[in-house]
């Protein structure tokens, strides 16, 4: 069981949880983790809490958006929400949805997913004590900047969202954080799975050397680069990076094509090599500098990134790591894994529903995150566990913290 400190606060409100279909096995974990913790807590910290409903077998609010013949939907709520503190989970990426329309089957797409989050917002009718959205996928948030005549998808929907009464955004590993602009005075968080990524690697894989000598981390693009330079800092090893040239006189899928990677760095010869990024979209671009790091001699290249979408499919990973391409992907369960993933040799899964439950049970409790944003010393004791036993075990208590 996490730490308790912040049951000094008494809940903001009765805790309810609202997992939208395209969120529903994520929502079933973490609600599952709070049930356990808060049934093991002792009763004498439970008396100071003024309302009834604190310890529950479920926190899981039913709601659904059912549509019409026509694709026209409605959001429902199924029971009452007044002075709840509400948490509603999103996967605005998860593909596997449909719907019909005119007898015909249609896939969810991103703006549908949205469009249901928006519906449920309605449906609470101003009623619930405070509304937190969690997306891990923050929607539309490649669409973050401006060039010449666009939208700002993004920065739209975070201002519509506020503007229905949600007080806290929380995402993982925004494309952009410094979106959170066009709220400047809301709520917005953008957590790094950084910590987990780590664990999970370490778990799985059980020869690694973690120093300057054997290992480099590499930055896809600049874009990432803060994310790789963090990642290296915690494993005390170099940093590299590619950068990409693009043919600027031709769209191709809404983007520029890549004409060239090219590479800034030491010698990755003989070097294991971790690859970080936000997402894996079609996998093409990961799978290019996997190659030139291959081409300039590195041991084993491994790709991480919060979000595996794999929009075309997985066999161009399956052939990359036939060829010796690529070692091992890692991506979380914060969006849509296709279960065909968990048969690949060459995939593992990081788990984020046990800290999305940490999270909720601290915000309900009005406590504050920031040790649990600041995985340092965790990321830290992990490391010297494997660097002495050569592996990581699941028994494990975190370290203290200062949360202020």
């Amino acid at each position: 069981m996490p730490d308790t400190s912040h049951l000094i606060n008494v809940p903001v409100g009765k805790l309810g949880i609202i997992a939208l279909e395209s969120s529903t096995e994520l929502g079933k974990k973490v609600d599952s983790y709070i049930s356990r913790w808060r049934a093991e807590r002792e009763n004498d910290e439970s008396e100071h809490f003024t309302f009834t409903g604190y310890k529950k077998k479920s926190y899981l609010v039913k709601s659904e958006c059912p549509r019409f013949g026509s694709g026209e939907a409605k959001g429902m709520l199924k029971e009452s929400v007044r002075g709840d503190d509400l948490y509603l989970l999103v996967d605005v990426m998860n593909h596997n949805v449909t719907y019909k329309i005119c007898g015909k089957e249609n896939m969810m797409s991103p703006d549908d997913h949205y469009s249901d989050l928006k519906r449920v917002i309605a449906a609470i009718g101003g009623k619930a004590a405070r509304i937190t959205v969690i997306m891990p996928f923050l929607y539309e948030s490649r669409q973050h900047k401006r060039n010449s005549r666009e939208s700002l998808d993004c920065a739209f929907a975070l201002q519509e969202l506020v503007s229905l009464g949600v007080e806290n955004i929380i995402t993982f590993d925004a494309h952009d954080p410094r979106v959170q602009n066009a709220i400047p005075v809301s709520g917005f968080e953008n957590i790094m799975p950084t910590y987990q990524f780590i664990k999970t690697i370490l778990r799985s894989t059980p020869d690694l050397t973690l120093d300057s000598d054997h290992m480099m981390v590499i930055s896809p693009d600049e874009g990432a680069m803060n994310r790789a330079i963090y990642f290296a800092n915690h494993l005390g090893v170099d940093v590299g990076m590619f950068y990409k040239r693009r043919d600027y006189t031709t769209v191709v899928n809404g983007k520029n094509p890549i004409v060239a990677h090219e590479f800034l760095g030491d010698d990755v010869s003989g070097k294991d090599v971790i690859v970080v990024d936000d997402m894996i979209a079609s996998g093409e671009s990961m799978l290019d500098v996997a190659r030139e790091l291959k081409r300039r001699n590195a041991k084993r290249v491994y790709a991480l990134a919060t979000f595996g979408l794999f929009t075309s499919g997985l066999d161009i990973f399956d052939k990359a790591y036939e060829e010796g391409i690529i070692e091992k992907v890692i991506t979380t369960n914060l969006t849509y894994q296709n279960p065909d993933l968990f048969s690949r040799k060459w995939y593992e899964s990081a788990d984020l529903s046990k800290y999305i439950a940490i999270l909720i049970d601290h915000l309900n409790h009005n406590a504050s995150i920031s040790g649990l944003l600041d995985q340092s010393a965790r990321i830290q004791s992990r490391i010297k566990e494997y660097k002495e036993k050569g592996t990581i075990t699941d028994n494990y208590k975190a370290p203290k913290v200062d949360e202020d």
